[in-house]
């Protein structure tokens, strides 16, 4: 049994991962750590587990074997490479940090403790990425030339977020750094190559301290362009991701659960016709992948490859907004 302790409960996610841990059979939360220890006592009264106000006490219980990280995006290092030290496994919601030079510190602490890190990217293992991927690797769209992919919905306009969500400090963003990742890395995923250059824009619809609608224009070496758009003030806003190439276009979420496929590449001909294509069911989620790197002493490569990137792209959409210019990703320091 893998024993987890539960670095806060900040993140509206929090009780989710914890849901996680108690349903999946080789884990169980036997201890609640929180920045806010009334949060985290009640947290930990209806979980029958210990709270702690001191994350190292936490930490040092031989008996604790991992945690899952939900605290403010802002305290990610300090409590990462805590646990690392301590040489717990780490689950973490993302981002795993808000700059490129903290995420090197996370991850320079976790090599060297051995310990075994997965972020949660969850829509990586959802079945329309999986068939993308598989599409892709077909070479039915030809050249990948433009991705675009949107995630929005109404938290701040019908009030439903956590105050804390619109903290700069806390969270060091809005939209973007928060419901963005999900359409910034399966745009980065479904162009297949790392920008190079980012250009962002932030609108503040209701007057937050953080961006509520937000766009981010990466461009590749090859010519391909990806869009990443996010907002918290839509109320029907569907996810949708669109890929086009030279040879064809996929569409998903337009505004239902289908994925459409036109091609051109198997004959050469212009199609005229757009064909629903099969979505298998979603892979393990990014928890249950954690659970058997840590059983079987393997490393989330693609994930936190990934997750690095996301932060790099993420890192370079606020400069970019806050600068009003394109940030090159080679800006960004290490």
């Amino acid at each position: 049994m893998i024993r987890i302790g539960k670095i806060s409960y900040w993140h509206v996610h929090a009780w989710d991962y914890t849901k996680q841990a108690q349903e999946h059979p080789g884990t169980e939360i036997v201890a609640v750590w929180d920045e806010i220890a009334e949060r985290g006592q009640a947290a930990a009264g209806k979980l029958d587990v210990p709270f702690y106000s001191n994350l190292d006490e936490m930490l040092n219980r031989d008996d604790i074997d991992a945690v899952i990280v939900d605290a403010p995006t802002a305290m990610h290092q300090e409590v990462m490479v805590a646990a690392a030290r301590a040489g717990k496994h780490i689950f973490t919601e993302k981002v795993v940090a808000a700059t490129l030079k903290e995420v090197h510190v996370i991850l320079d602490e976790v090599a060297k403790n051995k310990v075994k890190l997965t972020v949660s990217l969850p829509r990586l293992n959802d079945g329309y990425t999986l068939a993308i991927r598989e599409i892709l690797s077909q070479g039915l769209l030809g050249k990948v030339t433009l991705v675009r992919a949107r995630l929005s919905h109404n938290g701040a306009t019908a009030g439903w977020l956590p105050e804390h969500f619109y903290s700069l400090e806390e969270c060091g963003g809005g939209a973007l750094i928060d419901l963005g990742c999900h359409p910034m890395y399966l745009t980065r995923l479904f162009l297949n190559e790392m920008p190079s250059e980012v250009s962002a824009h932030f609108g503040y619809v209701t007057g937050k301290q953080v961006e509520d609608n937000a766009v981010s224009v990466l461009s590749v070496p090859s010519g391909a362009v990806g869009i990443v758009e996010a907002g918290f003030v839509n109320n029907h806003s569907p996810f949708t991701l669109e890929v086009h190439g030279t040879e064809g276009t996929l569409l998903y979420g337009t505004p239902d659960a289908k994925l459409l496929l036109r091609t051109s590449a198997a004959d050469g001909k212009l199609s005229e016709q757009w064909t629903e294509q099969p979505i298998p069911a979603a892979r393990e989620s990014a928890f249950h992948q954690w659970v058997q790197h840590i059983l079987n002493d393997t490393t989330a490569d693609e994930n936190i490859s990934l997750a690095v990137d996301l932060t790099k792209l993420m890192e370079a959409s606020n400069r970019s907004a806050g600068e009003h210019r394109s940030v090159r990703i080679d800006e960004l320091s290490e």
